[in-house]
């Protein structure tokens, strides 16, 4: 369900911290994201906080899921001369390739409290059902051609 498609992103992360860079559109930064199963849904929880409702864009495009944010300065902090800057402002994006088992169609996301919260359903045809057992008395015949 879930792939990570770059080994280097906590390097890039690690590099951005110490050097203070930003995300930019180019270049977007990561953003932390928990991700579990609920019942029939799987369900992904990216923190964003500070940014708002506005600034966020999820989409899905074949069998990828794109979320994308953008936390942009304070308009309070203009002319502001600046203690201490340690919450990264700029682009955050993260990806995740979803499988042929889920339902794209459904995708639902909400944000509450700095947290966006994506549920995507299980596909119909990937949910655990039962099979019937016969007893071996019922087998169909197969007519000689």
């Amino acid at each position: 369900m879930l792939m990570r498609t770059d080994p280097f992103r906590e390097l890039d992360r690690l590099a951005q911290q110490f050097a203070g860079a930003t995300g930019t559109w180019s270049r977007p930064a990561p953003m932390p994201l928990d991700a579990y199963r609920a019942g029939d849904a799987y369900v992904f929880c990216f923190d964003l906080p500070g940014v708002q409702a506005d600034a966020i864009e999820v989409e899905v495009e074949r069998n990828t899921l794109t979320v994308r944010a953008e936390r942009r300065p304070s308009p309070d902090a203009v002319d502001v001369k600046w203690e201490v800057s340690e919450r990264p402002l700029g682009v955050f994006s993260r990806q995740i390739v979803l499988s042929d088992t889920v339902d794209a169609d459904a995708i639902t996301a909400d944000y509450d409290a700095g947290v966006l919260t994506v549920r995507i359903p299980v596909a119909e045809k990937a949910k655990r059902r039962r099979i019937a057992v016969g007893d071996g008395t019922s087998r169909p015949q197969i007519a000689a051609a």
